[in-house]
């Protein structure tokens, strides 16, 4: 298992979820300091600390969970026609919805960022939040909605990376056990960097689009789906590795040149 760890795919799996995981959680970071700063100063770090412990233990049960249905492959429906064939399998619903919900909540969450920036934050604040409890409830229910996204990432980024699902199961979790002790130790920060560059959060989005469209593909390619006698194809990791890191490098240079001229 070790050595699949230190395998070039896998740190490069782990360096690139570590980094979108960080990216997607920082809406949480912001709805769990809304929630924390309706309280008394003296439980406001108590409460931010205890909602991301709470997200990543969110975030691993539902590893294990989605982990489970994609390693079911066995086909229990073949689906046959003159023109199409699909093997239908749980794992590939899984793949397959996972990739049209990415699709759609990364296309709608740029919208809403751009479009109106503030409106969930502004739901929140209307909410009353009296006593540590209520805090740590609102917490829960935000931690699990911002989890799907975030796990989906997840199994879109190491399926396929190695035959013995436990070993990407490992991958996931460490990824997340890491984005969530990075966000800990700097959630202020990290917060403060996006507000002033949100262009790197939009950035995060649209790789999820990256990501749900090879969802897709890799859920026809492991259902064996034929179209008209053509069996549709896996994307290699290795494209989106490179879309990923050349849109990053891009927007560094941006930085760069933003920082020389003011």
């Amino acid at each position: 298992m070790l050595e699949f760890l230190f395998t070039s795919d896998a740190i490069m799996a782990l360096i690139t979820l570590t980094f979108l995981e960080i990216i997607l959680g920082i809406d949480n970071i912001v709805f769990i300091s809304i929630a924390a700063n309706k309280l008394p100063e003296h439980q406001r770090n108590k409460v931010t600390n205890i909602g991301l412990l709470l997200a990543m233990v969110q975030r691993i049960i539902l590893l294990f969970f989605v982990s489970f249905l994609v390693s079911l492959k066995e086909p229990f429906y073949t689906f046959e026609t003159s023109w199409l064939h699909i093997a239908i399998s749980w794992q590939a619903i899984i793949l397959f919805g996972g990739g049209l919900f990415l699709i759609y909540k990364s296309t709608s969450e740029i919208h809403e960022k751009v479009e109106s920036p503030k409106h969930d934050e502004k739901e929140l604040k209307g909410k009353k939040i009296k006593s540590l409890s209520q805090a740590i409830v609102q917490i829960l229910i935000i931690d699990f909605i911002f989890s799907i996204d975030s796990i989906l990432t997840a199994v879109g980024m190491t399926n396929g990376l190695h035959e013995n699902h436990n070993y990407n199961l490992l991958l996931m979790i460490i990824a997340v056990v890491i984005s969530i002790g990075i966000m800990i130790g700097f959630a202020n920060p990290i917060r403060k960097f996006i507000d002033t560059h949100p262009s790197m959060q939009l950035l995060g989005l649209s790789f999820l689009i990256l990501i749900g469209f090879m969802l897709i593909t890799e859920a026809a390619h492991l259902s064996h789906t034929k179209l008209f006698g053509n069996e549709v194809g896996a994307i290699p990791k290795g494209y989106l590795y490179f879309a990923i890191a050349f849109s990053l490098f891009v927007e560094f240079l941006s930085f760069r040149v933003n920082k020389k001229n003011p």
